[in-house]
């Protein structure tokens, strides 16, 4: 009776678990495709208000800002997630508020410096950037946004990593709506002068309003002595920093991989490259997104245990698949018309580029499950080993793939470079965490990466309109199989009929 009992309740904790997830990631997720359309919304205004001139000029603003806050922020958004989830897990009041302390601390030196040090490069951003130093006066302005931008982030670290996912969805719904809604007029009425104030306004409202939601969760007053400081801070600011180091190595790769197709095939399959990408890791990223959100401290909140942790990756892995499999399914059928609503019939040469790519995300899924263990468990040296190592060899796939097949080329090895680092972060998670899939994981990818493959020889091999009505089949089978897996885990049948009497 009581194995019975015991059993009963794994696996009520375990639906639990799945539960959370999927609550999580359709949360998440409606947040990311409410901030895209709003994203969409406001370049349309942008494009229209200010023209190409005006674009460039915003653009080119705001990528030296990202750069530079890249640069000067410590990677705190990532790193110090962890240290706030763990401290909440302990339930101890102290301890959490010793870290909240630290974190607040660390993000007013860190947005400080990041302004400090834009103000003071801002003629040689100007000239660098804009090839002349009209622009100094702008870049001072704007580097007060890199002290709220860091003020905001440590505001949404403790909503994160307390797992206060309403009030952190909450704060980034408000901002970006009220940001649209004050700065569209802004560029009405000033035109191109209005691009420097509309940066700093939108800054300060989505301060504003993750202030508000930070405030209602309560944490005790402590005082906090310097040497604390500096100790605390150590980890959070070591770990930042290889995970700052580790996105800039990825921005570089981007970058020589544009540079060499520039030089190699011109700049119109720069242009091409560019858009599929931002396609391929745009769109699909916002779904990596909504489920990192809440992923990242849960896998935290458990990192001191190997067994908890190999349970949480495969519990996450699962539902990533379950959720990730028939979106790419439609996109490969699909894609031709995504790329011709998204842009026009131009770009219609990044398709078969796009097709390879699709069938490497189901790689990307299951590696990027694994890697977040690295993450969790601190372990910022092998964090930054591995990133660059994956860099080094996805830049060479890159180029061999470019030089000898084209943008397709370019396909081919997005897909073989995540299967290259799926194995590399299996290998070294299982040596240094003992962790290993389980067989219900291997079973769902198994079928989910068939399905696909069979969509894409479909598409590849069939002719319109047969490739549709046969890739439509395929879809409903892979949404069906997905449905009833996450029936199985979640009671997904149930909860739909719950909210339709609702």
């Amino acid at each position: 009776m009581q194995l019975i009992s015991l059993n009963k309740s794994m696996e009520e904790q375990q639906q639990s678990s799945y539960r959370q997830i999927m609550k999580a990631t359709s949360l998440f997720g409606g947040v990311q495709v409410f901030n895209i359309i709003i994203s969409i919304i406001r370049s349309k205004f942008i494009a229209v208000l200010l023209g190409p001139a005006g674009i460039g000029i915003a653009g080119l603003l705001t990528s030296t800002t990202s750069i530079i806050g890249g640069l000067t922020n410590f990677g705190l958004g990532t790193s110090a997630v962890r240290d706030v989830a763990s401290a909440n897990v302990t339930g101890n009041a102290t301890r959490i508020a010793t870290v909240v302390n630290v974190l607040r601390r660390w993000v007013w030196v860190t947005g400080t410096l990041g302004t400090l040090v834009m103000s003071v490069l801002s003629p040689w951003l100007s000239q660098l950037t804009f090839g002349n130093r009209n622009y100094t006066l702008s870049f001072v302005w704007i580097s007060i946004t890199l002290l709220f931008n860091q003020l905001t982030t440590g505001q949404l670290v403790l909503l994160q990593g307390m797992r206060k996912l309403q009030y952190l969805a909450k704060a980034s719904l408000t901002g970006s709506a009220l940001g649209l809604i004050i700065t569209v007029p802004l560029y009405y009425r000033f035109g191109i002068d209005g691009i420097v104030p509309t940066i700093i306004i939108a800054s300060v409202i989505s301060l504003f309003f993750s202030w508000c939601f930070a405030k209602k969760v309560k944490i005790k007053f402590i005082r906090v002595s310097r040497v604390r400081t500096l100790a605390e801070g150590k980890n959070m600011l070591t770990m930042g920093f290889m995970i700052s180091m580790s996105g800039l190595i990825t921005m570089g790769v981007s970058y020589l991989v544009s540079i060499f197709i520039s030089n190699t095939g011109g700049i119109t399959q720069v242009g091409l490259y560019v858009a599929g990408f931002a396609i391929i890791n745009g769109y699909f990223s916002m779904i990596f997104t909504a489920m990192g959100t809440d992923y990242y401290p849960r896998l935290s909140a458990v990192a001191h245990s190997n067994y908890l942790s190999k349970r949480t990756i495969n519990q996450q892995a699962k539902i990533a698949l379950l959720i990730l499999a028939p979106i790419l399914m439609v996109f490969l059928v699909f894609i031709q018309w995504v790329v011709i609503i998204l842009y026009s019939q131009k770009f219609i040469a990044v398709n078969t580029m796009l097709h390879w790519a699709a069938l490497g995300m189901l790689f990307k899924a299951a590696s990027w499950s694994i890697a977040f263990i690295l993450l969790a468990k601190g372990a910022s040296t092998l964090f930054f080993w591995n990133e660059l190592i994956g860099n080094i060899y996805v830049l060479g796939l890159n180029m061999l793939g470019y030089y000898f097949m084209g943008l397709t080329g370019l396909g081919i090895s997005f897909m073989i470079g995540y299967i290259l680092y799926l194995i590399q972060v299996f290998v070294l998670c299982k040596i240094k965490y003992q962790f290993s899939f389980d067989a219900n994981f291997i079973h769902i990818f198994i079928i989910q990466f068939l399905l696909a493959v069979s969509c894409f020889m479909v598409v590849k091999f069939i002719g319109k309109p047969y490739s549709y009505v046969i890739g439509i089949g395929l879809i409903i089978i892979s949404s069906w199989y997905s449905y009833k897996e996450l029936d199985k885990r979640i009671g997904l049948k149930s909860l739909i009929k719950l909210k339709l009497r609702l």
